[in-house]
């Protein structure tokens, strides 16, 4: 097993972000000589964090083991639900509060990412930015914790919208709409567009998981 050492990342970090990134997927079991192995650490502060993943339950028992939890049907659309909202008011409270310098990087942001499509994996990671960068443009430290427990929470789906056939050009022209708005402070403009956003990005997934049913027969 190859070391990764990230020193200013602490182990509740790294097992989150190896999750996030899909190192570890739904199911895979997590287990403590190994991952302190991985990261270079003692097996103390990898008890701990998964302990922590445990209570936020982004990990669950499978017997006496910890595995990385998954996401029925019901569980993904109540978490759609609430991402909407609260992805729709941090792009309100954004047109609103946003600094001319924060809505440039925004700008930035959407010009680099499009070169980035038909790469899903790397659009991903780049999404998931673009979509923090919003929320601390909110200026809204209790908006921001909130979207941060709904964005680790997502790390649980198998797989990114953006592979989708098509959809990491659309979401591109998305994103640009919703910076759009937000450079325009238009408040009403901007969380309808962000809230658009993520109802298709659902939309995108349920096909998703249809078609994957539909393949496993």
């Amino acid at each position: 097993m190859n070391q990764i050492k990230q020193p200013n990342k602490d182990a509740y970090s790294q097992i989150l972000e190896a999750i996030d990134i899909g190192v570890y997927r739904p199911g895979d079991r997590l287990v403590e000589s190994e991952l302190a192995e991985r990261f270079g650490m003692s097996r103390t502060p990898i008890r701990e964090a998964l302990q922590r993943l445990e209570t936020q339950s982004l990990l669950e028992r499978d017997g006496r083991s910890l595995i990385v939890a998954s996401l029925d049907h019901n569980q993904m659309a109540e978490l759609y639900v609430v991402r909407r909202a609260l992805e729709g008011l941090a792009a309100r409270q954004a047109a609103r509060h946003a600094t001319e310098e924060e809505v440039r990087v925004l700008r930035e942001m959407v010009q680099d990412d499009d070169k980035l499509v038909g790469d899903p994996v790397a659009l991903s990671r780049a999404n998931r930015r673009f979509h923090k960068q919003i929320h601390l443009a909110s200026h809204n430290r209790y908006l921001v914790q909130q979207l941060d427990l709904v964005h680790r929470t997502m790390a649980l789906m198998a797989t990114t919208s953006l592979a989708a056939k098509g959809r990491g050009e659309i979401a591109q022209n998305e994103h640009a709409g919703i910076v759009a708005a937000i450079e325009a402070r238009d408040e009403t403009a901007a969380e309808q567009a962000l809230n658009d956003h993520i109802s298709i990005a659902f939309m995108t997934r349920l096909k998703q998981d249809a078609d994957e049913r539909e393949t496993r027969g």
